[in-house]
């Protein structure tokens, strides 16, 4: 950070939590109880980004720097007024481009930000890197960099293959495709904002030197096929013989979405004789108790049966023409397994 600084460079940090720290505070929620409220949630587990912020913004001033930390709401990031998987609306950067001017290196939270409430507001895994995408398009910066715990993007998850391949360039299109088909290296909402601003991402190691990978936008030279991406946070939940009138899958994803779970592959198949349908679809494992009470709700009410399965995977091959990339395409999913779990969807 400092030698960007002596680059030249203003520049703004954001900042995720240390380590588990994320993980262990919704823990100690969960010891008091098993529901919470999710006000209360962002209140608690926005404060790991606190702490990185202040520990970052003190250790650039013990070397000789200038620096200060600001919260979410601090820096201008204004967000949905509801809580936990919030959609950041606005960046009102002020603040942060007055330190800038300043001489101060700017230490932002991401992950949080303010409603209008005055409440502050998570936005949900891998907030970090969407907080700092958006804010660097709020500054008309021209790269944001994401540093982390691996030299760049691969074709696939180095510790499930070793032999996977670091990509020196990847377009916006292919990145999104593979970030939503559950490639961990970047959020999906960080890639799409990056997209919309044509703002290149360049993913680096924290800990060490290198290119790293750029994400880019259309028109760059384009991979075939850029890489296979392996999701196993997934969950599968089957609604059987729905009665087939218009209306019902809408209802039921209307529901799941209002509860803003996030619905990815959908299956429908149809009974001729008996004129019902079967449904199927994926949540993140996270969502899928609430998804599968809310599932188990409307199945109730329409004498459909309900089933789940939380030991699946899918597993995608992501590039600009996979369909003309080999006989590969031809091989069956059956063929195919993900550690100990069964292959859910092969695409």
């Amino acid at each position: 950070v400092l030698a960007a600084q002596a680059a030249g460079q203003r520049v703004v940090a954001v900042v995720s939590a240390m380590g588990p720290t994320t993980d262990d505070l919704i823990a100690k929620l969960k010891a008091i109880s098993a529901t919470y409220d999710s006000r209360e949630y962002d209140a608690l587990v926005s404060t790991g980004e606190n702490v990185s912020a202040a520990l970052l913004a003190q250790a650039i001033i013990a070397q000789g720097g200038q620096a200060v930390s600001l919260t979410g709401w601090q820096a201008g990031v204004l967000t949905e007024d509801t809580h936990q998987k919030c959609k950041i609306i606005a960046v009102q950067a002020r603040r942060i481009q007055r330190e800038l001017r300043s001489g101060k290196i700017v230490v932002v939270t991401g992950f949080q930000g303010l409603n209008s409430r005055g409440d502050v507001t998570t936005i949900g895994r891998g907030g970090s890197d969407t907080s700092a995408v958006v804010i660097a398009a709020a500054l008309q910066a021209a790269v944001c960099e994401i540093y982390t715990d691996v030299d760049g993007v691969y074709t696939t998850d180095p510790r499930v293959l070793p032999e996977a391949r670091r990509l020196d360039k990847i377009s916006h299109e292919e990145m999104l495709e593979m970030a939503s088909l559950g490639a961990g290296v970047l959020h999906p909402r960080a890639v799409e904002c990056a997209k919309i601003n044509n703002m290149t991402i360049a993913v680096k190691h924290s800990q060490r030197a290198g290119k790293g990978t750029l994400i880019t936008m259309a028109g760059e030279k384009l991979n075939t096929v850029s890489g296979v991406a392996a999701d196993d946070d997934v969950a599968k939940i089957g609604l059987i013989k729905v009665p087939d009138v218009p209306g019902m899958a809408a209802e039921l994803f209307g529901a799941l979405a209002a509860a803003k779970i996030n619905v990815d592959v959908i299956v429908q198949s149809i009974h001729q004789e008996a004129r019902t349908n079967d449904i199927s679809f994926t949540v993140s494992n996270d969502d899928y108790a609430q998804a599968l009470r809310l599932t188990e709700g409307k199945a109730r009410l329409w004498g459909s049966a309900v089933t789940g399965d939380a030991a699946v995977a899918n597993v995608s091959v992501v590039g600009t023409d996979v369909r003309g990339a080999g006989s590969g395409k031809n091989q069956h999913p059956d063929d195919f397994y993900f550690g100990n779990k069964n292959l859910l969807h092969y695409r």
